[in-house]
C-alpha cells in the first residue's frame, strides 16, 4: 500500500510597490526665470507646479498652493486613506480566495512516502496533480495519476489513502506479460520513463498470450515504476475512472532540491 499526503499550499503574499515620487524645480531649487505673466498668474491661482503631481501634501511649494489645498485636502484625506485600506482588504481576500479555489478545484500538491515510483518519483518527492477540467476518459497510457484507495487493497500500509500509479492500459484493451515485458492489445508496451531490462516483477495474474486479461469498461490497469516491488492492479485489479482524483503534470520537488519537470 502507498500512501501519497497532501501538502498545503504557501500562502500568496505579495508587499505593496510604490512609484517613484515626481521631482520638481519649484519649491525644491531655483525659482524659474522667464515665466510669463499669464503663466505665473495661473500658478498662483491653481497652486500647481511640477512638484505636486505625486508629490507629499506638505510639498506644495508657496503659499498660494497652502491655501488652495489646506482645510479642503484635510478634509478628503481620511477618505483616501479609507479607500486605500478597502483595496488592500478586498485584494487580500481575493488572493486568499484563489488561493484555496486553486488548491481545492484545480491543482493540489502530494507528497511521495514510498518507492513504489522510483525511480520517476523519490521518496519525499512533491507532485503537483492537475484536478479541474480533468477527464478521465482522456487518459492515455502511460500517464500517472492519482486515485483513492481501492477496496480490494490487501497489501501492508494504511488504508484509506490516496495512491500514485502509471496507467499501463486504457479500458478496453487487453494486457498479458511474458519474459517481464508488458503487451498491451497484442504489442509491447514502449516505457522509455523506465530504466532498460528493469524487472518487472509479479507477471499479470491468469494472463497469457492465448487469453489476454481484458480491461473493463469505464477502468484502467495502474502499475508502479518500481515493477519488482509495487502493489498494484496486479493485486487489487483494475482502477475505476470515476475514482481518479487527477492527472499528475508537474513535479515540484525531487531528491533534495527543486525540479520541474513536466509530465
Amino acid at each position: 500500500m502507498r500512501r501519497v499526503w497532501r501538502t498545503h499550499a504557501p500562502r500568496i503574499r505579495g508587499p505593496p510597490v510604490y512609484g517613484q515620487p515626481i521631482r520638481g524645480t519649484a519649491g525644491h531649487g531655483p525659482a524659474i526665470h522667464g515665466m510669463g505673466e499669464r503663466a505665473a498668474h495661473r500658478a498662483a491661482v491653481t497652486g500647481m507646479t511640477t512638484a505636486d503631481v505625486g508629490g507629499a501634501p506638505g510639498d506644495l511649494g508657496g503659499a498660494a498652493g497652502r491655501a488652495a489645498g489646506g482645510p479642503l485636502a484635510a478634509r478628503k484625506a481620511p477618505p483616501s486613506r479609507r479607500r486605500m485600506l478597502a483595496g488592500w482588504a478586498i485584494s487580500l481576500s481575493l488572493a486568499v480566495l484563489l488561493a484555496f479555489g486553486i488548491r481545492t478545484f484545480a491543482f493540489e500538491a502530494f507528497s511521495i512516502p514510498s518507492t513504489s515510483m522510483v525511480p520517476t518519483l523519490n521518496v519525499g518527492d512533491r507532485i503537483l496533480v492537475l484536478k479541474a477540467f480533468f477527464d478521465w476518459h482522456q487518459l492515455r497510457e502511460g500517464d500517472i495519476v492519482v486515485f483513492t484507495h481501492p477496496p480490494r487493497d490487501h497489501c501492508r500500509g494504511p488504508a484509506g489513502t490516496d495512491l500514485v500509479k502509471r496507467d499501463i492500459a486504457l479500458p478496453g484493451q487487453t494486457l498479458y506479460s511474458a519474459g517481464g515485458i508488458l503487451y498491451v492489445d497484442g504489442r509491447r508496451l514502449r516505457e522509455p520513463y523506465l530504466p532498460p531490462h528493469d524487472p518487472l516483477g509479479p507477471p499479470i495474474p491468469g494472463a497469457t498470450r492465448q487469453d489476454p486479461f481484458h480491461v473493463p469498461r469505464g477502468e484502467f490497469y495502474v502499475m508502479g515504476d518500481n515493477r519488482a516491488i509495487s502493489c498494484d492492479s496486479r493485486f487489487w485489479g483494475p482502477i475505476k475512472g470515476s475514482t481518479i482524483i487527477g492527472r499528475v503534470v508537474v513535479l515540484l520537488w525531487h531528491g533534495d532540491h527543486p525540479d520541474f519537470r513536466f509530465f
